[in-house]
């Protein structure tokens, strides 16, 4: 993740060139892995089994969106599995964001990182999908067969919201700016730390630009988008506009993070307590998803002819992840991804806005390498800094 080798994710190179103590300029380059290549040429079967393979860390996210596409293409209806997948996407989002929070934030202190808590969280919520779909088979076009055990089920998303609170909250997750205040004050936990650190004057509003929120649209805006412009994977717009994704993009409105991005802007502090925000509110809808499952079994074959060509999107930890394919005699012709790496880290998106004009001083790199986990945690990143005085 941000900060290692880089994976199949890709990695993003960010160069600063400084003078008379401002960022003059801000070059942002995404190397991106061929995935989408990869699928091509296979059966819509042999893609699913391939998926999780070439995206290691949001393999379910992207499962999902994979599957939603193929089954647009292939005329199959498997609303029945949507609540289960619902289930299965918060799951991995809450593990992606706590990654952040237990791993990265420490060391962003200087501080220990937690892996062991990390583990039992990600224990937890894999338990979840053989508690759906005891074949494990929930990701196959249609949908497997959905037989919830509402035991273990309830284990694991008690398992998985505890361990979430105490590891990162230690405390009744803060609902207002008063609150968080008041939270990260005492210190408790890394999380509080950071985020007492990211109030401070200079940090706060760190990063803050005009740059839009992706709205969430459906599936279809992104399909076709996809399919009319093959540059659109690599270089997205939103009214002709960069845009940015992620947690400040769909917590906006949350009355904690409405109230630093009034105070602050779209910083630091409002990209922290946005993702602090879905965490809480992840952790409680998690149950309340497993309340309401049914049982279903596979979609039916729709007979006639399909469509051919469909699309699929899924929110994940990150941002809105968009897959559109097309199918040919039964096999992947075409396929295009859009991640919200292209997002957030265009040319001219809220990361190359955020920096541009900054104070260049000794805390630069620190608070250039915080906005960039900010808005993307899972992307390999590399920041140089030229200082042309």
């Amino acid at each position: 993740m941000s900060g290692t080798g880089a994976g199949l994710e890709g990695s993003v190179s960010v160069r600063l060139t400084t003078a008379t103590g401002r960022v003059r300029a801000v070059s942002v380059r995404v190397r991106r892995p061929a995935a989408a290549r990869a699928l091509c040429g296979r059966t819509p079967d042999e893609a699913m089994r391939l998926v999780p393979l070439l995206f290691s860390l949001c393999g379910t996210a992207q499962s999902l969106a994979a599957v939603e596409a193929v089954e647009d293409a292939l005329g199959l209806d498997a609303r029945p599995h949507a609540a289960a997948r619902a289930l299965l996407a918060d799951a991995e989002a809450a593990t992606n964001h706590a990654w952040q929070i237990l791993m990265d934030w420490p060391a962003r202190l200087g501080e220990a990182p937690r892996p062991r808590e990390l583990a039992g969280l990600r224990a937890a919520a894999a338990a979840i999908h053989p508690a759906l779909y005891p074949a494990r088979d929930g990701l196959r076009p249609g949908g497997g067969s959905l037989q919830p055990d509402r035991a273990a089920l309830a284990a694991a998303v008690a398992a998985l919201r505890d361990g979430l609170e105490r590891a990162v909250f230690a405390a009744p997750p803060p609902a207002d700016a008063v609150e968080l205040e008041r939270w990260a004050g005492t210190g408790g936990t890394p999380a509080a730390r950071l985020m007492q650190r990211l109030l401070t004057p200079g940090m706060a509003g760190f990063g803050a630009c005009g740059v839009p929120a992706l709205e969430p649209h459906p599936a279809r805006w992104f399909g076709e988008r996809l399919a009319a412009d093959t540059a659109f994977s690599e270089t997205p717009r939103q009214n002709g506009a960069p845009a940015h994704t992620g947690p400040l993009a769909r917590q906006g409105a949350h009355p904690l993070v409405a109230a630093l991005l009034s105070a602050h802007g779209s910083g630091l502090a409002a990209h922290a307590a946005a993702r602090l925000a879905e965490l809480a509110e992840l952790a409680g809808r998690l149950a309340s998803r497993a309340d309401r499952l049914e049982g279903a079994e596979p979609a039916p074959d729709p007979g006639g002819d399909p469509p051919g060509a469909g699309s699929g999107a899924v929110e994940t930890a990150r941002g809105r992840l968009a897959h559109w394919l097309r199918l040919e005699n039964g096999r992947i012709a075409d396929c295009r991804i859009v991640a919200p790496t292209e997002w957030n880290f265009a040319a001219d998106g809220p990361l190359a806005q955020g920096l541009a004009g900054a104070a260049s001083d000794a805390g630069l790199a620190e608070r250039a390498g915080l906005l960039v986990a900010a808005l993307d945690p899972c992307v390999a990143s590399a920041i140089t800094i030229q200082d042309e005085d």
